[in-house]
């Protein structure tokens, strides 16, 4: 017998739940004994659940969440041992698996509730939505860079949204980015007290489903000519390149890549 999945709205992964609440599809990323690290199947996960709701009438809006403390750090980099299997998930990449483009383009609103740590895919993904409505205790982080990888779609997107400068702050030097500050910058739209997350998220939701949805439509095809494109072919080049090898190797052995100094090197991963 052919094995099916389960019935209901399975997005083909148990990390990542899709739960109707009203007029809502609310999606949270599950996956606590690895911090919600995300895996190829979550990632298309995400795009799955946004094409769901586009193409669902019962539902008017997609609201997306973490688990405990972190909203989503990004790519499980776990397994990576140095060999020709040194990047754990890298058969995926030539996949058109991430959810980025699919959140930008959604037709109906799509609101992220940052409940904590988001930084890398987890960190675009809040960006890539319709708003992002922040936790008192959310940060974030662009750590590419300390994994040799060149991300052109942050630094496209970032210097858009906050400018160059900044962009060369967060990028060049990786540093943890607080709620306070993201708001400051731009990055997000609103921050809320821990507790309120959820119901504020939703009101926001709420609020922006009640706008007329072809006017948005156009809008929001404004706004996304605006972030404009990024250069695929270079950011797929250097996850195949020797800084890539290197940077995740060094992540997985929990030190400092060779390219650092001996005399900048810390103890423990960058």
């Amino acid at each position: 017998m052919t094995a099916r999945p389960p019935e209901g709205d399975w997005l083909g992964t148990p990390f990542l739940t899709f739960e109707r609440q009203g007029p809502f599809a609310v999606v949270r990323l599950d996956r606590p004994q690895a911090r919600n690290a995300m895996t190829p199947a979550m990632y298309f996960g995400i795009r799955y659940a946004v094409s769901r709701v586009d193409n669902d009438p019962d539902l008017a809006g997609l609201l997306i969440t973490g688990t405990g403390d972190v909203f989503a750090p990004g790519g499980d980099l776990g397994g990576g041992d140095g060999s020709d299997d040194w990047m754990p998930w890298g058969a995926a990449l030539s996949m058109d698996v991430t959810p980025f483009e699919t959140l930008r383009q959604s037709v109906k609103p799509v609101v992220s509730a940052v409940n904590g740590l988001a930084q890398g895919g987890g960190m675009q993904i809040a960006l890539c939505s319709d708003m992002a409505v922040v936790s008192e205790r959310a940060t974030f982080r662009v750590p590419e860079l300390f994994r040799g990888i060149a991300d052109t779609y942050y630094s496209q997107m970032l210097a858009r949204l906050i400018g160059v400068v900044r962009t060369r702050d967060l990028m060049f030097t990786g540093r943890v980015l607080t709620a306070a500050e993201a708001l400051d910058w731009g990055l997000v739209a609103r921050v809320v007290t821990h507790d309120n997350l959820l119901a504020e998220a939703k009101e926001v939701l709420a609020q922006v489903c009640r706008t007329a949805p072809g006017a948005r439509s156009v809008v929001k095809s404004s706004l996304d000519s605006y972030l404009g494109l990024f250069d695929r072919i270079g950011m797929k080049a250097s996850f195949g390149g020797p800084e890539a090898r290197q940077g995740f190797v060094a992540f997985k052995e929990r030190r400092s890549p060779e390219w650092v100094h001996p005399d900048l090197r810390l103890d423990g991963r960058l």
